[in-house]
C-alpha cells in the first residue's frame, strides 16, 4: 500500500509538474491521471478485498469530494466484489452451525446471488420447504480487519504528509467504529427487525423476515425475496412498476429515518434496494436489504438537521447559516449547504425547489468540488460523526434519482418539509406537560402541514397549466 501510494503521488507530480496550471492540456493531462490513480486503487482493493472494498465503496459514494474518474470507478466495486468459494462457505457454516450444508437445507444454490465486501448471499430450500436467503461471511474477514485499518491508517497519515492539508483520518475513524457492528449478523438482524416495527405503516415497504434458529454472527438466515435493482428502469417498465411513485416512496422512507425517528439505514446503494410488484395486491413495494449499517442520530442534532432542512427547503438564508454553523460548518456553511443538497450556492440562495438541477449545474459542482478540496477536507473533519454517514447515503440516494431520472423534485422536498413538521412538533410535544401547550402545539403543526399541502396544489395546478400551454404551443408550430 506504501508503494501505491508513492507511485500515485510521483504519477501526479511527474505527469503536471511541466504543464501551465489551468490549462486545457493540464485539465486533459489531469483526468487522465485522476483515471490511472483510481484504477490502481480499485485493483488495491480488490486484492485485498474485506474491509478495502468497503472503505473503496464508501470513496465511490463521495461524489461531492473526489472526481468524477475517482467515483465511477469505484462504483464498479459495488456489483464486482470477490467471492468465496463453495469450500469457504461450507467451512462457515459448518463452524457456526455445527452441521454441513446438506443436513440444514433441501438445496443450496452453489452460485451467489450477490457478493459483497464482507459477505455473500446464496439462495437455498430449508427442509420444511421454506426458501431463504443465506448470507455468510467471508472466512478471513474478521481476522483480516483489524490488520486492513492499520494499514489504512497509515496511507492516510502518508498522504497527509504529501498533502498536508487534506485530513481523511476521519475515514479511518469510522472504519474503526462501524466495522465490528458490521461484522456481526446479528446485530444486522436487530436492525431488520426494529426498522420493520418502526415503519410498519408504511405498506409499499418491505423487509425480509430474520429465521434467528439458523442465525450466528457470521450466518444470517432470512425470508427470500425477489425483486429488480430500484435503479433498474427497463425491471419497471417491464413490470409496470411507477418509476415517481418508487422514487417518492423511498423519499418517504428516509425522510421518516431521518427526521423522525433518527435511526437511519446508511447503505441504500442499488443492490441492497430492491422493488417488485407485491404477490397478490399487485402494488409497488420497496425491498429493504442489508441492515448492518445503520446511523443513531442524537435528538439534538436530528432536531438541528430538521430546522437546517426546513430552513433551506423555505429559503430562510439567515436560518441556514445558523443550523449549518450550529452543525459544525463554521464559516464554511455556504459549501455545507452545497454538498448536502448537491446544489450551486446560487440555486440554494433563489429555492432548491423553485427549479431542477441541470446538466450545466451538475459540471459547475464537480468543478468546484476539484477547486475546493481542501475546504471540504477541512469541514468532513469538523462536523459531527453522524454527519458523514448521512452524506453518504445523501449521495447514495441522489445516485437512485439520477438513475431513474426524478432527482430533486419539490414533491420530495415537500415530503421532507412534512417530516420535519412532524418531528419538531412531537419533541415540543414531549417537552411540555401543559394541556393547553401541547393543544396549541397540535394545532400549530397542523396548519404548517396545511400550508404544505396547499403549496403543493399550488405547484401542480401550475404544471398542469404549464403542460397545456406546452401542448398548445406544440400544436401551433405543428
Amino acid at each position: 500500500m506504501a508503494r501505491l501510494t508513492a507511485v500515485i503521488s510521483y504519477d501526479y507530480l511527474t505527469s503536471l509538474r511541466s504543464v501551465p496550471y489551468g490549462s486545457e492540456e493540464y485539465l486533459q493531462l489531469r483526468s487522465k491521471v485522476h483515471l490511472r490513480s483510481a484504477r490502481r486503487l480499485c485493483e488495491l482493493c480488490c486484492a485485498n478485498r474485506g474491509t478495502f472494498i468497503k472503505v473503496g465503496q464508501h470513496l465511490g459514494a463521495l461524489d461531492y469530494l473526489l472526481p468524477e474518474e475517482y467515483t465511477s470507478t469505484l462504483k464498479v466495486l459495488h456489483s464486482q466484489a470477490p467471492r468465496s468459494s463453495m469450500q469457504e462457505v461450507q467451512q462457515v457454516i459448518r463452524e457456526d452451525l455445527g452441521k454441513e450444508i446438506h443436513d440444514l437445507f433441501m438445496s443450496f444454490d452453489d452460485t451467489p446471488l450477490g457478493a459483497a465486501s464482507l459477505a455473500q448471499v446464496h439462495k437455498a430450500v430449508l427442509r420444511d420447504g421454506r426458501t431463504v436467503a443465506v448470507k455468510v461471511q467471508h472466512p478471513k474477514v474478521q481476522a483480516q480487519s483489524s490488520k486492513d485499518i492499520l494499514l489504512m491508517e497509515v496511507l492516510v497519515l502518508a498522504v497527509k504528509q504529501l498533502f498536508p492539508e487534506f485530513e481523511f483520518m476521519w475515514l479511518v475513524d469510522e472504519a474503526k467504529k462501524n466495522l465490528p457492528l458490521e461484522l456481526d449478523f446479528l446485530n444486522e438482524g436487530r436492525n431488520a427487525e426494529k426498522v420493520a416495527q418502526m415503519l410498519k405503516h408504511f405498506d409499499f415497504l418491505k423487509v425480509p423476515r430474520i429465521y434467528w434458529e439458523l442465525s450466528t454472527k457470521r450466518v444470517l438466515l432470512m425470508e427470500f425475496v425477489d425483486g429488480g435493482q430500484v435503479n433498474d428502469r427497463d425491471y419497471m417498465e417491464r413490470n409496470k412498476i411507477d418509476v415517481n411513485e418508487i422514487s417518492r416512496h423511498l423519499g418517504k422512507i428516509y425522510s421518516e429515518m431521518i427526521f423522525v425517528n433518527g435511526f437511519v439505514h446508511c447503505d441504500p446503494h442499488p443492490g441492497n434496494v430492491l422493488v417488485r410488484k407485491r404477490p397478490g395486491t399487485g402494488k409497488a413495494e420497496i425491498v429493504l436489504l442489508d441492515h448492518g449499517l445503520y446511523q443513531v442520530l442524537t435528538d439534538e442534532f436530528r432536531l438541528d438537521y430538521c430546522h437546517l432542512w426546513q430552513s433551506l427547503i423555505w429559503t430562510d438564508m439567515e436560518k441556514v447559516k445558523t443550523y449549518s454553523q450550529r452543525l459544525g460548518a463554521g464559516d464554511l456553511y455556504p459549501l455545507f449547504a452545497c454538498m448536502l443538497t448537491a446544489r450551486s450556492w446560487d440555486s440554494v440562495s433563489r429555492g432548491i425547489g423553485q427549479a431542477p438541477v441541470t446538466a450545466t449545474e451538475d459540471a459547475e459542482i464537480r468543478n468546484n468540488a476539484a477547486n475546493y478540496l481542501p475546504q471540504i477536507s477541512q469541514l468532513l473533519n469538523h462536523v459531527p460523526r453522524q454527519m458523514l454517514l448521512i452524506f453518504k447515503t445523501n449521495d447514495l440516494l441522489r445516485g437512485i434519482e439520477a438513475a431513474l431520472g426524478t432527482r430533486a423534485s419539490a414533491s420530495s422536498f415537500l415530503n421532507m418539509s412534512r417530516c420535519c413538521v412532524r418531528a419538531l412538533a412531537a419533541h415540543k410535544k414531549k417537552n411540555t406537560c401543559s394541556f393547553f401547550r401541547r393543544t396549541q402545539i397540535s394545532f400549530r403543526e397542523a396548519f404548517n402541514l396545511w400550508q404544505i399541502n396547499l403549496h403543493e396544489l399550488i405547484l401542480r395546478v401550475k404544471g398542469l397549466r404549464w403542460s397545456r400551454e406546452k401542448c398548445q404551443l406544440c400544436g401551433h408550430v405543428v
